[in-house]
């Protein structure tokens, strides 16, 4: 990386109480966007949604595109950023096909095992060592999603599996979010994820495609402009602080989609969603503490540079 790069791309600062206000406002953007989405799924199908949304995602960054200097999609790895634009995609697309058959506050609940599998993912990309506390802890966090979608009882929906992926996809993002934090910008991260997304939606809308009335066209953009606004705050967020400390306020979306999904959808959360809920916050609360715990370790093991 050139000397002039690396002063274009904004330092990594240890600001957590930033990074958290930031995390908890993006909260506000992509919750309403999930429930605009909901509405929109019962008249477009999952794939035009979430099309009309990258679309937008995309438009938004066109300015941007043409007049950044240096170019905004030089990236320190390309392919990752690409990788990256994928796994936003699947997150996405594979969420609001769920949200066509589940209450908002099921599908929000069960996405949320996402740390779970940030936990396994930074083992096999990061090359983390995870004790048994964590371990255990992604144990209580899977058997929460057991909890909330009871494969093999009369109340399992196979929709409930869409969250779960939507939620590995989800997890995939944060990883190569935390690989890139610091080396590219902002900025770059977010123009990827548009051309990527929109480039592959294109070529599958067709073969769903509903004409969209102007009221449905509206609800698509603001969702695009909701969203993209949501996903630029956390990754921003990533820079004052780190995933383990900024994980847990994610959750706080949880409440704001329940509250949307009884004003809008007359929906209230089951006993088995809420019971769910709370084991798989608990097991992301403890596995966050477990990260800190970790990362103090090895501060303190690191020795101090001499005088």
């Amino acid at each position: 990386m050139t000397n002039a790069k690396r002063r274009s791309v904004p330092a990594r600062t240890d600001r957590p109480f930033r990074g958290i206000a930031l995390l908890i406002s993006s909260t506000l953007f992509l919750g309403s966007s999930d429930a605009m989405a909901k509405y929109l799924s019962h008249s477009l199908p999952a794939i035009e949604i979430t099309w009309i949304r990258f679309l937008t995602f995309a438009l938004m960054f066109v300015p941007a595109m043409l007049t950044t200097k240096p170019n905004i999609f030089q990236a320190t790895r390309p392919s990752l950023q690409v990788w990256r634009g994928v796994a936003l995609l699947s997150s996405s697309l594979f969420f609001i096909i769920g949200l066509g058959f589940l209450p908002i506050a099921e599908a929000s609940a069960t996405g949320f095992v996402s740390p779970i599998f940030v936990t396994a993912l930074s083992i096999i990309v990061l090359s983390e060592k995870v004790g048994v506390r964590r371990w255990i802890a992604t144990i209580v966090g899977l058997f929460g999603v057991m909890v909330i979608i009871r494969p093999g009882s009369s109340a399992f929906h196979p929709a409930a599996m869409f969250p779960v992926i939507s939620a590995f996809g989800w997890a995939c993002t944060l990883i190569m979010t935390r690989m890139m934090s610091g080396r590219d910008r902002v900025i770059t991260t977010m123009a990827y994820s548009s051309v990527v997304g929109l480039a592959i939606l294109t070529v599958l809308v067709p073969f769903f495609w509903v004409t969209p009335s102007w009221t449905e066209l509206g609800l698509g953009i603001a969702i695009g402009i909701f969203s993209t606004v949501g996903q630029g705050i956390v990754v921003l967020a990533f820079r004052y602080g780190d995933a383990s400390v900024l994980a847990p306020f994610s959750y706080i979306q949880l409440v704001w989609v329940s509250f949307l999904g009884f004003m809008v959808f007359g929906e209230v959360p089951d006993l088995w969603t809420v019971a769910g809920a709370a084991i798989i916050i608990g097991s992301g609360l403890y596995t966050a503490h477990r990260e800190r715990v970790r990362r103090s370790a090895v501060l303190e093991a690191e020795p101090y540079p001499s005088a």
